[in-house]
C-alpha cells in the first residue's frame, strides 16, 4: 500500500470532507464524539481564526485512513493543537482501524512535516486514544504528562448502575428519587431530529436560568457557543451521533439534555434544568442519568463517560476516575519548545496549587 500525506489549510476544503471523514470516524474505534466531523468543523466555524488551521490528512488511494485536525497556537509557545479547545473534553487523532501500522506511520510523519517551527500538544486523549499510536512512532523528543479527570460508567442499564452503589441505603435512596419524578409526572423524550435547533436554544436558556445568581461557565452563556452547539448536534442527532431529551411537566419543557455518542462511548455533555425542579424536589442528577442510561446501552458501547471535572454529584454513583493525557512531540530542532512549555505546565500547576491552599486557609479561617 502507498500512503500519501497531505496538509490542509483551507476552512472550504475541511467542509468538503464531511462524508469522507464521517467513514474514517465510524472506523476508527477509539474516536470520541469530539473527533466527528459535524463537531469540529462547527467550532473551527465558532472559534477558529483565519489562516492557523492544520489538518494532515492521509490518504491510501481515495480513501481517507488518518486525520490529525489541528490549529496553530503561538502562546505559551508556537503549537499545533486539537480543534476542540476548551468546549470538547477529549481530543484525538483518527485512525482507521483496518490499516494498521503503516497508516499510524504515514500520519507520524506527516505531522513531523506538518510541526517544523512548532511544538505539537495533543491535549486530552483519552487513555487508548489513537494519539498513542503517533506517540509510540514518534522519532523526536516527546514527552506524556497528565491532563484533565474524567468520570466514567459502565454503559449499563440503570438497575444495574443502582446495583453498583456501595450500600442498601444509598440503592434505596436513588429508588425513592426516581419515584419521586414519576409521582411529579416528570416524562421524557427524545426529541426529532427537525427539532433540535429549538430544544437546544431552549437548553441553553434553562441553563442560563438555572445558574442565574452562581458561578457559571462563562462560555456556555456567550453567543458562538450556542452557535457552535447548534451547528454540531444537529447534523450529530441526524447521523446518529447524538441525543437530546426533552423533560415536561405539567406540559412545559423543564429540562433539556444532549448526550454525545460515539462508536464505544457516550458522554452527557450539557444540561438546563428550570428551578421549578428543584424546588419540586426533583433529583436532577438522577433523571439525566436514568434517561442517559436508558439510551447509551445499545451497539459496542462500553462507557458512560461523566466526562471532565470531580463534582460530588458524580461520585454518587461510584464512577472510575480516568486521567486523560497530554502528548507533547518536537522535532530536534524544536526541542526547546518541548522544554518551554514543561516549564510553563509546571508554573500554572503550581499557582493553582498556592490557590487552592489559600483557599483551605481562608475557608478554614472564616469558620
Amino acid at each position: 500500500m502507498t500512503y500519501t500525506t497531505e496538509l490542509v489549510t483551507d476552512g472550504r476544503v475541511f467542509a468538503g470532507l464531511a462524508d469522507e471523514w464521517g467513514r474514517l470516524y465510524r472506523r476508527c474505534a477509539a474516536a470520541t464524539p469530539f473527533q466527528s466531523h459535524a463537531w469540529l468543523y462547527a467550532w473551527w466555524r465558532s472559534y477558529g481564526r483565519p489562516g492557523r488551521l492544520r489538518l494532515v490528512l492521509v490518504h491510501d488511494g481515495r480513501d481517507l485512513v488518518g486525520a490529525a485536525p489541528l490549529t496553530l497556537v503561538s502562546r505559551p509557545v508556537p503549537a499545533l493543537v486539537p480543534l476542540g479547545g476548551a468546549v470538547s473534553d477529549y481530543g484525538d487523532v483518527l485512525l482507521d482501524d483496518e490499516r494498521g501500522p503503516r497508516a499510524a506511520a504515514a500520519l507520524t510523519a506527516g505531522l513531523a512535516s506538518a510541526a517544523r517551527t512548532a511544538l505539537i500538544d495533543l491535549r486530552e486523549v483519552r487513555p487508548g486514544g489513537a494519539a498513542e499510536r503517533v506517540y509510540e512512532r514518534w522519532r523526536g523528543p516527546r514527552r506524556r504528562v497528565a491532563d484533565s479527570l474524567c468520570l466514567e460508567l459502565p454503559a449499563v442499564p440503570l438497575d444495574e448502575l443502582t446495583a453498583r452503589l456501595p450500600s442498601g441505603k444509598a440503592r434505596q435512596r436513588v429508588r425513592a428519587k426516581l419515584r419521586r419524578l414519576d409521582a411529579l409526572g416528570v416524562k421524557s423524550r427524545p426529541v426529532l431530529p427537525e427539532e433540535t435547533d429549538a430544544a437546544l436554544r431552549r437548553l441553553l436558556e434553562l441553563h442560563r436560568l438555572q445558574w442565574q445568581g452562581r458561578k457559571v461557565t462563562a462560555e456556555h452563556l456567550r453567543p458562538r457557543f450556542r452557535e457552535h452547539l447548534v451547528r454540531a448536534v444537529g447534523p450529530m442527532v441526524r447521523s446518529g451521533d447524538a441525543v437530546v431529551t426533552e423533560f415536561r411537566l405539567d406540559d412545559e419543557v423543564v429540562a433539556v439534555d444532549v448526550t454525545l455518542l460515539s462508536r464505544r462511548l457516550a458522554g452527557g455533555y450539557l444540561y438546563g434544568a428550570h428551578p421549578r425542579l428543584r424546588e419540586s424536589r426533583a433529583d436532577v442528577a438522577a433523571m439525566l442519568l436514568a434517561a442517559s442510561a436508558e439510551q447509551v446501552c445499545a451497539g459496542e458501547r462500553e462507557v458512560l463517560s461523566l466526562l471532565r471535572g470531580d463534582e460530588p454529584y458524580k461520585r454518587h454513583w461510584r464512577p472510575e476516575p480516568v486521567v486523560n493525557g497530554r502528548l507533547l512531540l518536537a522535532r530536534r530542532r524544536t526541542a526547546p519548545l518541548l522544554a518551554a512549555a514543561l516549564a510553563d505546565l509546571a508554573a500554572r500547576r503550581r499557582v493553582k496549587e498556592l490557590r487552592r491552599r489559600w483557599r483551605e486557609r481562608h475557608g478554614a479561617g472564616g469558620r
